[in-house]
């Protein structure tokens, strides 16, 4: 049956913006609605049928009917990051002019700069911070900086200044700052073994050792042990050491950390300990010092040229005369050292002596040294020096044919030879530091023996 046809409907069509705008109102009404229903139904499809199975009487509710949009208006859900182009990339780093400096005999930073065509109100500027200053004052052929510049505008300059420090200096907007920085080093232990065949020295090229490292060896025994005298045939030592590396390359040996000599059937050993203040000295197994209060021989001599004898014959005088003392022969200049800490009571000149020192020690223990060439400048009547202290150099004034230093060692004014006499000890460890050392040297020890053992093994097996 037809209905009548209502006075209020005609045959109406709205206009095309009126329609884009209705239309445009009911895709973002469907948008917004769609959105947190489909957010809905993708947190419901999350969870599993098995988990929560829906009873076939339970209503299952449905979202409203949605508008139609028509499907050339319709907005896509993803997003193309592609589509969106590669995001903008970041300004390169600016690259500099590199270039190496290397100071060479009656070079000045100013002569370098200006050889480089480098800016020599940069070097004024930067000659004016404390620590470019004390760098430049001390300049020698070989050192090495390091420089990025612009054009010759500097930007960075580097030098290192030891193995452990450089100096790094940087230009900014507000001049140049200098700073001190530190260099990373790898500290390694090794451990060498060798046995005397004809020399110390030869020796110790055969067992891969340095001379640094094998002198050490001799100045930590050089107490016990005459290195020119009384080495024998067949004598051996063990050494644990410190190599310094950086970089991953081998840059040089450092500390001895323990060390055994076995010299004609004595055996000396020495453990290396550092107390409070930073302060390395060897010590025995059992704490002693392995120092003596005083060195056997103060100077670094090539042979003994006239020994300890009451019954000699004076080469010049040619007459029967004592000698009291040991005459080691070095060449002229040769630094002589105090041999142990003492007082200078007497420095000028004495008769067939000619130049002489004479030092005044602990327990009335007095030490001469005489025919020097020069006296040190801090040797001074009535100063004190150390063990080791340069006090003057070898010479020939006075009664001597040839250069060479003239020692003596009195005990209560009473001459005693200075290579047998028995010499007293310097002091051991402190109480407060005994406990952490013995704590610190059975390791040492320990492996010190377990490559002893090692080394006898292979020795053994390669004598069968």
């Amino acid at each position: 049956m037809n209905r009548p046809a209502s006075p209020l409907l005609h045959d109406y069509k709205p206009s095309a913006a009126k329609k884009t705008a209705k239309s445009r109102a009911i895709y973002w009404f469907a948008v917004g609605l769609g959105i947190p229903l489909l957010a809905v139904a993708l947190l419901r499809g999350l969870v599993s049928d098995e988990s929560h199975p829906i009873a076939p009487s339970e209503p299952i509710a449905t979202a409203p009917d949605a508008v139609p949009l028509p499907v050339d208006e319709a907005m896509p859900v993803s997003i193309d990051l592609a589509s969106l182009g590669p995001l903008p990339a970041l300004p390169p780093e600016p690259e500099y002019e590199r270039l190496t400096l290397t100071v060479r005999r009656g070079d000045t930073m100013e002569k370098l700069f200006r050889k480089h065509d480098l800016d020599i109100g940069h070097l004024l500027a930067i000659a004016r911070l404390d620590e470019a200053k004390a760098r430049f004052r001390r300049l020698k052929p070989g050192d090495v900086f390091e420089v990025e510049h612009d054009d010759g505008k500097i930007v960075s300059l580097y030098s290192e200044l030891d193995l452990t420090s450089a100096l790094q200096i940087r230009g900014g907007d507000d001049g140049f700052a200098a700073e001190i920085v530190d260099r990373a080093v790898e500290i390694r232990k090794r451990l060498a073994y060798g046995v005397i065949e004809s020399s110390l020295f030869e020796s110790a090229a055969q067992a891969g050792l340095t001379d640094k490292t094998v002198m050490n060896v001799a100045g930590i025994f050089a107490w016990d042990i005459d290195f020119i005298l009384d080495i024998r045939h067949g004598d051996n030592y063990y050494v644990l050491f410190e190599e310094i590396w950086q970089d991953g390359e081998y840059v040089t040996d450092g500390e001895i950390i323990a060390a055994e000599f076995n010299n004609n059937g004595r055996q000396f050993q020495a453990i290396r300990f550092k107390d409070g203040d930073k302060r390395s000295d060897y010590f025995t197994p059992t704490g002693d010092s392995v120092r003596k209060a005083f060195i056997r021989a103060p100077v670094d001599f090539t042979r003994i040229s006239s020994n300890f004898n009451p019954n000699r014959r004076h080469p010049i005088l040619n007459t029967i005369r004592a000698h009291r003392g040991v005459d080691y022969a070095a060449p002229r200049g040769t630094p002589i050292k105090a041999a142990g800490d003492g007082k200078v009571i007497f420095r000028g000149t004495k008769s067939g002596y000619g130049k002489v020192v004479i030092l005044q020690h602990g327990g009335n223990i007095t030490t001469l040294y005489a025919h020097m060439s020069n006296f040190a400048a801090k040797a001074r009547l009535g100063s004190r020096v150390r063990q080791g202290q340069t006090i003057g150099y070898v010479g020939m004034t006075g009664l001597a044919t040839a250069n060479h230093l003239h020692y003596e060692y009195r005990l209560n004014g009473v001459h005693r030879n200075p290579r047998t006499v028995s010499l007293p000890h310097a002091e051991p460890i402190a109480t407060e530091y005994r406990e952490k050392f013995l704590a610190q040297a059975g390791p040492i020890l320990e492996e010190l023996e377990n490559y002893k053992r090692t080394r006898l093994a292979a020795i053994a097996f390669n004598t069968q």
